[in-house]
């Protein structure tokens, strides 16, 4: 018997889901209010990169149409304006890229569609949940808009915050001028707030994404309210101002009679507050709903942790409907503990990341500045959340990490 699996929202969750289950035979219908062509004139939608891991999965489902290499960047810059200034570089093993959503997400619907998949447009209201639950056998939540979101309870254990822990000021720019290999920049201004720069490929080419981190009270706090749409030239005056003053060298990177937004709508400007929630509904009739996605868990995008983690857990929850004896409650748990590791891990990683630095914290970033290799793995781990969590949860874990890190190693001994 065929089964049948609803997905609510096509963000990159939900259609890494839909394309996986497609690909194994497995009917599935998306249900999401915007069609691909009203992508185009949308406002930016967020500034995402993909990791190695991400692109791999990519590349499995076919969707990958992003492979020129002069579009990925290779490593972070890290920069700490500290009265003395400190930075660093790490690398990736695999290159990174950053698309805009307002392509990558109606390109996927297309790839769908055109293989035969089922895309229905509409905005769910209360009264739509129940017969939801009665057509599908399964049905998957990955959008957070609307009632069927507010079905998963928040978890207060891993939830520790109320309100964002950043006012937020992300836009696509021109002007500013790329290395080569292309890279991100985390630029840090102590108290103030951190910026990463992302090269993405984005409707004119590449645009460089200033994702402003800002600290509420600090200096930049401003640039979260500031109206672009007003006065254009004045918004571009003060932003210039504040980056010369708490982000340098991204700065010193900017032609400022070239530089402005890549097009008028491409500010977003606002917060978010990190949120896990329990992700399973049993209804009476033993079926179920789940979690995926923002739903399940939403990260500051400080630490890029949130599309990865998503198209992770889609993944996770194809593989296990594909080879389910039964779409019930049981599969629900085996599914959320198999994923919880890496998603609460990116949660608890970035939530760490929000604070001022714990002493541990400092001695790794003195320690990152001094070893090459450690500050690798530390990028490196940007693709897998769950090692870093384990390198860094405790103080002891990072002392350890940097005194294995800084041994020498031992010479191979030849076996007579």
């Amino acid at each position: 018997m065929g089964r049948h699996i609803g997905i609510v929202g096509a963000g990159i969750a939900g259609l890494h889901l839909a394309l996986y289950l497609q690909k194994h035979g497995v009917d599935a219908t998306i249900i999401t209010d915007r069609p691909p062509e009203e992508y185009r004139d949308l406002r930016l939608l967020n500034t995402v990169a993909h990791h190695h891991v991400t692109i791999a999965r990519e590349d499995y489902l076919g969707v990958n149409h992003w492979t020129d290499p002069k579009d990925h960047y290779y490593y972070h810059d890290h920069v700490f304006n500290f009265p003395q200034p400190l930075s660093f570089r790490g690398d990736f093993s695999k290159a990174s890229r950053a698309v805009d959503y307002r392509l990558y997400l109606p390109a996927l619907m297309q790839d769908f569609m055109k293989r035969g998949g089922k895309i229905e447009y509409n905005r769910i209201e209360e009264r739509d949940i129940a017969p939801l639950v009665a057509r599908f056998d399964l049905l998957v939540v990955s959008t957070g808009k609307g009632p069927l979101g507010q079905l998963f309870t928040y978890r207060p254990e891993h939830s520790p915050y109320q309100q964002p822990q950043r006012r937020l000021c992300v836009g696509l720019y021109t002007g500013v001028r790329q290395p080569d290999p292309m890279n991100v920049t985390l630029s840090v201004s102590p108290g103030h707030g951190e910026m990463i720069v992302i090269p993405t490929v984005t409707f004119g080419g590449i645009a460089n994404a200033l994702l402003m981190e800002n600290v509420p009270g600090g200096d930049m706090e401003e640039l979260a309210t500031l109206s672009y749409e007003d006065n254009p030239k004045h918004f571009l005056q003060v932003l210039l101002g504040k980056l010369e003053k708490h982000h340098p060298t991204t700065y010193d990177r900017i032609d400022t009679l070239r530089f402005d937004l890549a097009q008028p709508q491409d500010l977003l400007q606002g917060g978010v507050v990190p949120t896990v929630r329990n992700t399973m509904v049993e209804f009476d009739d033993g079926k179920c709903a789940i979690a995926l996605g923002d739903v399940h868990a939403i990260v500051d995008p400080m630490m890029g942790q949130g599309a990865n983690v998503a198209s992770y857990a889609a993944f996770v929850l194809g593989e296990e409907i594909v080879n389910a004896d039964a779409l019930d409650a049981r599969l629900c748990e085996k599914i959320d503990l198999k994923r919880q590791d890496r998603v609460l891990a990116a949660s608890r990683w970035t939530n760490v990341m929000l604070q001022p630095p714990t002493e541990a914290l400092g001695m790794l970033i003195g320690a990152m500045s001094q070893n090459p290799a450690l500050a690798n793995e530390f990028t490196e781990n940007f693709n897998y959340p769950d090692r870093q969590w384990d390198r860094i949860s405790t103080p002891q874990r990072i002392r350890a990490w940097i005194e294995r890190m800084s041994a020498p190693s031992e010479p191979v001994r030849a076996i007579a």
